[in-house]
């Protein structure tokens, strides 16, 4: 296996672990899940560059590369979700209920608490779930349907917007425990809370206009006869 279907394979080992580490009551514990999330996001644009460049593209790399993008999605968006989610929220109420449930909203200093949308969970879902799709259905008529910079804007602010997640999973236990609620910690909390606003809904909208891109360039591959 070569460097950067290692990288990939990595990638896929470690998102279980971000998907259960979060929901450890352990500031150590959460401090390793940010920096890990920081190291597999990362290496997701390392492992396609050194492909490239090295001429080290594989089928098997096709293969683990958009898995462990996907991987790496769900297994963020899992705690992320039950953590930080409305109380009555309807999509959370389907969900195993979990401890600190809905506990760590982003504050900042316009919202004391920002929850995680449902509507953006399902939008975000659905698109790269449509894109898997549409690929697939592409590549039959003989169509590649490679990333636009739309979609790597989107990524990027989807990447920031997950990283600031988890680095309040820790920040906020921590100022907790150690009962730090003064202006300085305040300052902290609220700046990564408008990192996190912000991020979350630019992501958003990029969800909706790199789809809405991706549509109008290839569109007709619709109405295309499929490859024999």
């Amino acid at each position: 296996m070569n460097l950067p279907n290692t990288i990939s394979a990595a990638r896929i080992v470690a998102s279980p672990f971000l998907a259960l580490l979060p929901f450890v009551p352990s500031v150590p514990v959460r401090v390793f899940a940010f920096a890990l999330y920081l190291v597999t996001a990362i290496s997701d644009h390392w492992d396609g560059k050194i492909a490239r460049a090295r001429g080290l593209i594989t089928d098997l790399g096709k293969v683990l590369d958009p898995l462990a993008d996907k991987l790496l999605l769900v297994g963020t968006f899992v705690p992320m979700f039950l953590l930080q989610a409305h109380g009555d929220d309807p999509i959370l109420a389907l969900l195993p209920a979990v401890d600190e449930r809905s506990a760590y909203p982003f504050t900042t200093w316009i919202v004391d608490a920002v929850p995680f949308p449902w509507w953006v969970l399902v939008l975000i879902v659905g698109r790269e779930a449509f894109m898997t799709w549409f690929r697939g259905f592409a590549q039959a008529r003989g169509v590649v349907i490679a990333a636009q910079r739309l979609g790597k804007w989107k990524a990027g602010f989807q990447y920031t917007w997950m990283g600031a997640s988890y680095c309040w999973f820790w920040l906020k236990l921590l100022l907790d425990q150690q009962a730090w609620h003064g202006p300085v910690a305040m300052f902290w909390a609220r700046l990564l809370g408008g990192i996190g606003l912000v991020t979350m809904y630019v992501a958003f909208l990029l969800t909706l206009v790199s789809l809405g891109d991706y549509l109008i360039r290839h569109g007709s591959v619709f109405s295309a006869p499929r490859r024999a």
